[in-house]
């Protein structure tokens, strides 16, 4: 059998985003020029007819020059790494001669257009092709498989996103009418546009109604004759079940004369000399538009709605089911390249707009008319870029551009195989967020996030790819030329156009499968019998997630010694797909596959095998050792711990200046490793290290979740880790000549700081790298013009007095100064980043976690000598409780510490792969060899009173991560600080210096202890106390009499009028209540 080591390698993981990334450059982009052709201009005698597209990977320098810079430097100054789009347009227009003559004149002109960002690794790619020391000294991680973009120097990815399959009938129940209204819909897509064409059938009435773009509820037969079908062709549409439903539908006008009532139903309230022609324009272009636009194509469209129509009623008469929705077949993950397709569509669609109006503003204004000056690349730019960096994309979708999560190398590529589900985060959606049968092998059951996004957000497994688009020709012509029209044979479609109809489904899906395994159908195209709708359906689209499996009847002995190659590195994988050993299978074909999960199980039955069952599991799942032992919660929490791992997030860390990274100080490689593990290189960039671990209660400190932690361990560097943060201020150039300036702020400045606080900045204003730096010192010391105008001066000139803008550290940071760097942005300012270093040693109240989802909070550290120790002297690291383990049954994180310790003894590294791992049994038999106990039981003695510990104790090595949760970077206190606006209350949030919520719960434990004094303290006095007058006649709030200095009352002109304490929030209540006409009125009692 086969491994995953065998065939998969870490640059195969980010293929398929980035083929689709090729394929919108090579094709998608010139697909949308191709549509569009020819500019209409209001200018007569002059066109332009849009030719080529080509993108070139340059930028522009501030200079204005261009020039190639290495990917790093977009990062460092904050830019989008990106590429020019020229467009070549035929420019014809009428020029007169010398004799008057009008003659047509053209030529070609490339425009510059706009730019499109470049996503790393691709073709166009300044990184694509080379090596690894060529990666390295572009300042770039040599382990990195790119797919992602860099957008005003973040690095952001785009989702693949699910959407509904086009061009598939769908039939199912009307969710609001319950069992009795039937109804099959399909969602066309042609040239980015998309319409949906419904037929609707209630059981109660004889009625089949149409429904499409520009018209509802279009009686079924009535079209059809409109489409130019007869009676008699209808019927013979229809088999005998469904026939009789059909008869009553049908009408006795002719086909004109239907298409006039048509007219009239589509174009009411227009002209008649226009209603033909809209009626005409809306059915080639709204209804089912993935068959054609053209009046070839009418009678096509109308016996697919027959196609519609027949399943709506077989469904109604109980003689087939309800389609699937979350069924995968049904499904297509739309990727970066037919994501930013739909963007660039849109975007190229305002700009053609744009061209237009200015070509028709140089044509009013009676100037040349050039297409050269009319492109503003800006209006292109400006929609793309917002679109990638905010993650707002076209129709209304958000969420799709995220920033890449570098928190670990396992996290960030995790990140970049995600799907989602853009359904709302806040309905339940069950079904939508159920796991699917057919998400087995495609999409992990295990690694999704908990909360709203539970079961909406997923990953794709390790084996599964996406499909490109291919070329559907060399099938169309086949089947063409053997598909009949027989009304009793099944149905062929092509990528859900009808061909025809053939006798014997099976043989034609055999002989189909034969050629594909051939190598003369592409390996990603589906061929598939539905024996239950009697179809056989072939799908070339892109989109549709596919997993390797073996075919069992080509296993024979010459093959297997091909198998034996690729394991050798003999031989590559793809061999075996060329050679039909192995192929590719999506969905809609898996439905009629009997598939074995190893080679022990194969049966004659079977026709096809699993390459190996690890390949089941995504990326995150495959990095847990021992998987299989554990129970589906806790792997999913596990996946999610180890993308929130302190590790080494990439080998460039050093020269790299994001805003937050974690880096470990000594990560250590596992000793139970997996296949994923060395695929993928995380031995490489570790995020965790080995420690001795035992389980043992101690002195009530690593009670529930708690853990104690050897304090002799960590100051020898134990779980040690580097916290950098980058800060980024710019000289901004304003109006007026006014520009912020680097320099030590001066003592008339205002807002000047103490004078302490600029001591290590040097004669720039500048910190020096290396210096060590506090909370209360500034970084960089900077000075800003005032933000108004200042009173003029006895001299008549503005005295302007600067402003105090330095930027200091974040409150409670402290550390050294990693790195400085100048550089300059595209408008020409002065940038400065400044890289800050921080040590991270464990302490109380930060959180750790095996790869289990056992995840412990320090409760307490002890030094060494006063741990327990074992008769070797044996310390361990962490003391977890054994209570964690029965109820969660992590069976795994046992056997990994026998495993862990056998390796230790053994000096080998132990293979913990899911479902392939080694036994336990051979684990067991390591430790006796080494005379230790098979059940990794050990005695142990107090390390306070020397005594024996009466019970033996389980004590093992594991691996253990470092979450980013510290309390460092928690830590959170204020006395007073800044208040919100509105309320008067203070600010929420440790970033804005905000207070703590005292809630309900606190208020009904004080109110318990009958503290009193302490409730309006905190509620009252140290949060929004305000003093209001109040007229003790009326009880209204009195307001303030500036020309007699006194308080009066509005209502009742009294003057006596005394002060009380509210809280402002309540104050606020009164004045809003006032406003609506609502006047509130307080009782005074006597002045105690």
């Amino acid at each position: 059998m086969l491994r995953m080591t065998d065939f998969l390698d870490k640059d195969a993981i980010m293929k398929y985003q980035i083929d689709s990334y090729n394929w919108l450059i090579s094709e998608g982009l010139q697909q949308v020029i191709d549509e569009r052709k020819i500019l209409p201009v209001n200018i007569e005698g002059y066109n332009i007819i849009l030719k080529k597209i080509k993108v070139i990977p340059l930028n522009e320098e501030t200079d204005g020059g261009l020039k190639d810079r290495h990917v790093s430097e977009y990062r460092i100054k904050n830019l989008t790494y990106r590429a020019r789009i020229i467009l070549t347009v035929e420019e014809t227009y009428k020029k007169k001669d010398k004799e008057g003559n009008e003659k047509d004149e053209s030529h070609v002109v490339d425009l510059f257009i706009g730019h499109i960002p470049i996503m790393l690794k691709t073709n166009i790619c300044l990184l694509n092709g080379l090596s690894d020391k060529e990666l390295i000294a572009n300042g770039e991680d040599m382990e990195d498989p790119g797919g992602y973009f860099i957008v005003n120097g973040t690095e952001r990815v785009l989702i693949g996103v699910e959407d509904v399959a086009p061009n598939k009938i769908i039939v199912t129940f009307e969710e609001n009418l319950g069992k009795n209204t039937a109804m099959a819909k399909v969602s066309s897509i042609r040239h980015g546009f998309r319409s949906r064409t419904t037929v609707e059938k209630t059981e109660s009435t004889p009625s089949i109604n149409v429904s499409f773009p520009g018209a509802t509820n279009v009686p079924f037969g009535f079209l059809c004759k409109s489409l130019g079908l007869t009676n008699s062709e209808i019927k013979g549409l229809f088999d005998e079940d469904t026939r009789a439903e059909i008869e009553p539908t049908l009408t006795e006008e002719s086909s004109d004369e239907a298409f006039k009532k048509l007219c009239k139903k589509i174009s009411f309230g227009h002209a008649e000399e226009y209603q033909e022609l809209r009626t005409e324009q809306t059915i080639d272009n709204y209804l089912l538009p993935h068959i054609g636009n053209s009046k070839n194509e009418r009678k096509a469209k109308a016996r697919f709605l027959a196609i519609m129509a027949k399943k709506a009623i077989k469904l109604l008469q109980g003689k087939r089911n309800e389609d699937d929705k979350d069924h995968y077949q049904n499904k297509r993950v739309r990727l970066a390249g037919d994501l930013l397709q739909e963007l660039f569509r849109v975007s190229f669609s305002m700009l053609l707009k744009d061209i237009k109006y200015q070509l028709e503003k140089q044509h009013t204004r009676k100037r040349d008319v050039t297409v050269s000056n009319a492109v503003r690349s800006r209006t292109m730019d400006e929609r793309i870029e917002f679109a990638l960096a905010t993650g707002n994309w076209t129709g209304g979708r958000s969420g799709i551009s995220q920033v890449l999560d570098r928190t670990t190398f396992l996290s960030s590529i995790s990140h970049r195989r995600r799907i989602s589900l853009l359904l709302e985060k806040t309905r339940p959606h069950f079904e939508a967020r159920d796991v699917h049968a057919t998400q087995w092998g495609r999409v992990s059951a295990n690694e999704t996030p908990e909360g709203k996004n539970c079961g909406l957000v997923k990953n794709l497994t390790v084996g599964a790819i996406i499909s490109k688009e291919r070329d559907d020709s060399y099938v169309k012509e086949k089947l063409e030329k053997i598909c009949s029209q027989s009304e009793y044979s099944t149905d062929v479609y092509v990528n859900g156009v009808l061909i025809g109809s053939y006798p014997d489904p099976k043989k034609l899906v055999e002989d189909l499968r034969e050629e594909r395994r051939k190598g003369k159908i592409d390996y990603d195209v589906s061929i598939a019998y539905e024996e239950r709708n009697n179809e056989v359906q072939v799908y070339s689209g892109a989109g549709r997630i596919l997993r390797p499996l073996m075919v069992v009847k080509n296993l024979n002995k010459k093959e297997e010694g091909i198998i034996e190659d690729v394991k050798n590195n003999n031989v590559k994988f793809d061999v075996l797909v060329k050679k039909g050993i192995i192929e590719y299978v999506d969905a809609a074909e898996e439905e009629e596959a009997y598939i074995a999960i190893t080679h022990d199980n194969i049966t004659n039955e079977h026709t096809h095998v699993e390459i190996t069952p690890s390949i089941l599991t995504s990326i995150a799942e495959g990095y847990i050792p021992f998987a299989n032992y554990n129970s589906a919660p806790r792997v999913e929490m596990a996946s999610a711990m180890a993308k929130q791992a302190v590790g080494i997030p990439t080998t460039s860390f050093p020269s790299r200046l994001d805003s937050l990274m974690h880096v470990m100080n000594y990560p250590q490689r596992p000793i139970v490793r997996t296949d994923v593990s060395e695929i993928f290189h995380f031995d490489k960039m570790p995020a965790g290290q080995n420690f001795v671990v035992a389980l043992l209660s101690y002195e009530g400190y690593n009670m529930e979740d708690a853990i104690v932690i050897n304090q002799s361990s960590i100051e020898r560097g134990l779980a040690g880790s580097t916290f950098y943060r980058t800060y980024t201020t710019e000289e901004v150039h304003y109006h007026g000549a006014q520009q912020d300036r680097f320099e030590i702020p001066k003592d008339d400045v205002e807002g000047h700081l103490p004078a302490d606080a600029y001591k290590n900045l040097s004669n720039d204003g500048i910190i020096l790298p290396e210096t060590e730096f506090n909370s209360e010192g500034v970084l960089i010391g900077k000075t800003a013009p005032p933000r108004f105008l200042e009173e003029i001066s006895m001299f008549g000139r503005i005295a302007e007095r600067r402003r105090d803008a330095s930027v200091t550290a974040n409150e409670t940071e402290s550390g050294w100064i990693d790195g400085v760097v100048l550089t300059e942005t595209d408008e020409g300012n002065t940038m400065v980043k400044i890289k800050t270093r921080s040590p991270r040693i464990p302490e109380i109240g930060d959180k750790l976690a095996s790869r289990y989802g056992q995840k412990g909070v320090i409760g307490m550290t002890v030094r060494h000598e006063d741990m327990p120790f074992t008769n070797e002297g044996i310390v361990p690291d962490l003391i977890m409780n054994p209570h964690a383990i029965p109820s969660r049954t992590t069976v795994g994180h046992l056997i990994e510490m026998l495993g862990g310790t056998a390796g230790c003894l053994a000096g080998r590294f132990i293979d913990g792969t899911a479902f392939e791992n080694e036994k336990e049994v051979d684990l067991r038999t390591v430790l006796e060899k080494f005379g230790f106990k098979n059940n990794g039981k050990q005695i142990l003695y107090d390390g306070k009173t020397g005594e024996k510990i009466e019970a033996e104790i389980f004590i093992g090595v594991i691996y253990y991560q470092r979450l980013h949760h510290m309390v460092a970077n928690k830590i959170h206190t204020r006395a007073k600080g800044p208040v919100q606006m509105l309320t008067r209350q203070p600010t929420e949030g440790r970033s804005k210096h905000g207070g703590l919520r005292f809630g309900e719960m606190e208020r009904d434990c004080l109110i318990g202890h009958g503290a009193s004094a302490v409730l309006k303290d905190r509620l009252l006095d140290e949060s929004d106390k305000v003093k209001i007058p109040v007229c003790s006649k009326c009880g209204v709030m009195a307001v303030h009499d500036y020309e007699r200095n006194k308080f009066t009352c509005p209502v009742c002109g009294d003057s006596q009028v005394y002060e009380i304490e509210i809280a402002y929030a309540f104050k606020l209540l009164i004045s809003e209540l006032l406003g609506m006409g609502i006047i509130t009125k307080f009782k005074l009692k006597d002045k105690i």
